[in-house]
């Protein structure tokens, strides 16, 4: 297995690509971060350019239109964005015969099962977002045969906008929050899904064994409702400074949102275990690992 690795990245300032940048070094990893205005996934012919110019070893698509409740106004823009640039993202990993790791979501699920889903799983999108972001993994897939889909879900991290940091704002100023408690998932770092891509990326450049291609589920161990994550996050607040902030348990129905959101987004990482050798942390030890530094 080769020991350097140099990945071009999509996108400039997302979570993931940031602690792409952030983790790369520590994993003998040379992570080259390129969005807007040289690359712009709106615009096929800069793609070309920009990831030709790099020559990497292997390509990460990570850059993502990610407003869930807008797309459902703008659904031409976010296919444009998360289906039609991915794709020719995949295109061009093609032509330099290297692997792309594409990023996906759990929002191509219904929500409606039971039980944690899994990569055979039909899906079944119920929003424009969901929508476009299967339609990119269906994209990537027919464009280049050696690919890896990782599906995560509930992405935080110590960088961008997540639903930690808007905890710990609102946390400012109110000594009580309501949450959503009848959605399931799992909370996911930005760290660890990073530390898992550049693994991935690594095993793809050098072995090929078609079992490491197609889609995987990648997501922190566990579950927990959002209300059950706000609890932990209060709750590591509350040891660090004293300051209490207590939780309204309410139902997904109590607050209306544009975009329908899966119900259940819990995601098995079974096949991910059984054939990287890959075992995500319980979300909570992950958890604590972030908010100590955002703290």
């Amino acid at each position: 297995m080769r020991d350097w690795l140099r990945i071009a990245v999509t996108g400039k300032q997302g979570q993931v690509v940031s602690s792409l940048v952030e983790r790369g070094a520590l994993s003998g990893a040379e992570i080259i971060a390129v969005g807007r205005p040289e690359l712009d996934l709106i615009d096929h012919k800069s793609i070309r350019a920009s990831l030709l110019k790099i020559k990497p070893d292997a390509i990460v698509s990570a850059a993502a239109y990610t407003a869930v409740d807008k797309a459902e106004s703008e659904e031409a823009l976010a296919f444009a964005v998360n289906a039609h640039g991915p794709t020719t993202v995949a295109e061009v990993a093609n032509e330099l015969g290297i692997p792309i790791v594409h990023l996906s979501t759990d929002y191509v699920f219904t929500g409606d099962k039971d039980g944690f889903y899994n990569e055979a799983d039909e899906t079944g999108p119920v929003s424009a977002y969901g929508r476009s972001k299967l339609a990119g993994e269906l994209g990537v897939a027919a464009a280049n045969p050696n690919h890896a889909i990782l599906r995560t879900a509930w992405v935080y991290s110590p960088f961008g906008a997540n639903f930690m940091k808007t905890m710990l704002r609102l946390a400012e100023t109110r000594d009580s929050v309501n949450v959503v408690a009848d959605q399931f998932g799992t909370p996911t770092s930005a760290l660890d899904i990073a530390d898992a891509v550049i693994s991935v990326a690594r095993r793809l450049s050098t072995d090929l064994d078609p079992k490491l291609r197609g889609v995987f589920h990648l997501t922190g161990g566990g579950e927990a409702t959002w209300a059950d994550f706000a609890e932990m996050i209060f709750s590591g607040l509350h040891a660090r400074s004293g300051k209490h902030v207590s939780i309204g348990r309410i139902t997904a129905a109590d607050y209306p949102t544009p975009a329908k959101r899966p119900a259940n987004s819990r995601l098995s990482n079974e096949k991910l275990k059984q054939t990287y050798g890959i075992t995500a942390p319980d979300w909570k030890e992950s958890a604590k690992v972030v908010l100590d530094r955002l703290l």
